[in-house]
């Protein structure tokens, strides 16, 4: 949709941006995420502060960042930019991958809490479940963003106000004899905070949502620093309350086998069944929020890429500002995803596909790290405030360093299986570089490394207008 004088319409403000991201961190991880790391012990809490740190870090550098290139794409757009094409595909291809991998994950996640509702179901029953969870979202994005939009303004509201609820109460009914031991196992705390935080990451990926969708966001160069930084902010503050408050309420034994670990301390709060029953619902609409917006962020990256001819050119077409194609596709591989794993019977399916998704989050996360620190070496210095560089290259550094540590965290078997996920787009990688025209990717590559060489240093004047050059060369139509 463009305006009478053929601009873009940029249809998120500040408050929808941060809605956005706050609605895409506070998905369904968060409702069963305290059971998940119980087993690790109380370091898990120690984990979660570390998190929040370095969660707010990456929200400060993708500001930073989206000052000098507000476009869609976020993360992919940064590290074409700094390294070129093959840089650039990775960070899109892997956070594509994180997606549709961490869709099926919070649809897994609103199952358990659907059977507080309902009293429980069959696998197929189950499996119906998670599928109208995936699909419903996807039908509200192909109506449109202004209806992405709304959904998750209204979505975030009715799931933040029942969480700080129970976050700030729960801390009235707090018994310490509940906590359990500080480390499980073999006692090393260390790998037990790291082990724990890289499962606890996947409650923090969305920190990028307002870089990602930074050609919707009015006057991007402020607001998506400011959506980024006061959305991680507001779920840090829902998350450590409310993780703390389930640890205090629920007897350890009982929350590490819980699959509705937030009705479980509503229960033991106020007794009875109702309290339990009033969250899990609120728990649904918040997963199905998360979804609708994740289901958006799915089809952005390949969007970007697809505009400079590194994705198929199917996923840069858009109705009604929503990349359909992408959309689309996002959700039925997350439907096969699901229902492959519902039908091999695989034990542990959320925390496998958690820490899948931990993984390939972090590859763009320590590419746009690198793009920052790149930046700032290489922009004119005379332009940048010694004060300003140091405290953004002190960021950048921090970054990568937390995201690098959890790649760590993530297990070998992670590891694994997302450097498959990631390699597999090689292939398609190689296949789009042979059928672009001769000269056409050396083109492309000289011309973003002059813009880049001529980066200036972020907050100035000329940040905005350097920003013109790093375009492609076919203008975007949006």
């Amino acid at each position: 949709m463009h305006d009478t004088d053929g601009t873009h319409t940029r249809r998120f403000g500040l408050p929808t941006a941060t809605a956005l991201v706050m609605g895409n961190i506070i998905g369904g991880g968060i409702f069963l995420l305290p059971a998940s790391v119980a087993p690790f012990g109380t370091v898990s809490l120690l984990a979660f502060g570390v998190l929040t740190v370095g969660a707010i870090a990456l929200a400060l550098v993708f500001g930073r960042l989206a000052e000098r290139h507000p476009r869609t794409g976020g993360p992919y757009v940064y590290a074409r930019e700094a390294f070129g094409d093959f840089a650039g595909f990775l960070s899109a291809w892997s956070f594509w991958t994180m997606t549709w991998v961490s869709n099926a994950a919070l649809a897994v996640a609103g199952v358990g809490y659907f059977h507080v509702l309902t009293g429980g179901g069959s696998k197929s029953q189950d499996l119906l479940v998670a599928l109208a969870m995936l699909w419903l979202p996807a039908l509200a994005n192909l109506a449109g963003t202004r209806w992405v939009g709304a959904v998750q303004m209204i979505s975030t509201v009715m799931k933040f106000v029942p969480l700080l609820f129970v976050a700030v109460i729960g801390l009235f009914f707090f018994d310490p004899g509940n906590l359990g031991s500080f480390t499980a196992g073999d006692g090393n705390w260390t790998g037990g905070l790291t082990a724990s935080a890289a499962i606890l990451l996947y409650s923090y990926v969305g920190v990028e949502s307002a870089a990602m969708s930074a050609g919707e966001v009015r006057d991007p160069e402020r607001n998506v620093g400011r959506a980024s930084v006061l959305g991680t902010i507001g779920a840090a503050v829902v998350y450590l309350l409310g993780t703390l408050s389930v640890f205090g309420s629920v007897p350890h034994d009982k929350l590490v086998t819980s699959t509705a670990p937030f009705s479980d301390a509503v229960n033991v709060m106020f007794g009875g069944e109702w309290g339990g029953t009033l969250i899990a619902a609120c728990a649904v609409i918040s997963i199905v929020g998360a979804l609708n917006g994740w289901t958006l962020m799915s089809a952005q990256a390949p969007y970007a890429a697809a505009k400079d001819g590194l994705f198929p050119a199917v996923f840069a077409k858009k109705r009604r500002g929503v990349p359909t194609f992408g959309v689309l596709t996002a959700t039925v591989l997350a439907t096969l995803l699901t229902v492959f794993n519902y039908t091999t019977g695989v034990a542990g399916v959320f925390e496998i596909l958690v820490l899948i998704t931990t993984f390939s989050a972090t590859v763009p996360y320590l590419l746009a790290a690198a793009a920052q620190m790149y930046f700032l070496l290489t922009g004119r210095r005379d332009k940048v405030r010694p004060a300003r560089f140091t405290r953004d290259m002190v960021l950048a550094l921090g970054a990568f360093a937390f995201s690098f540590w959890l790649v760590a965290g993530a297990g070998y078997a992670a590891v694994y299986q997302g450097v498959l996920f990631l390699f597999t787009g090689i292939i398609v990688y190689v296949w789009l570089a042979a059928r672009r025209p001769a000269g056409e990717a050396a083109g492309t590559a000289e011309a973003a490394g002059e813009a880049v060489a001529t980066v200036p240093a972020a907050g100035t004047a000329e940040a905005a207008e350097a920003a013109e050059p790093a375009e492609p060369a076919e203008p975007v139509k949006r």
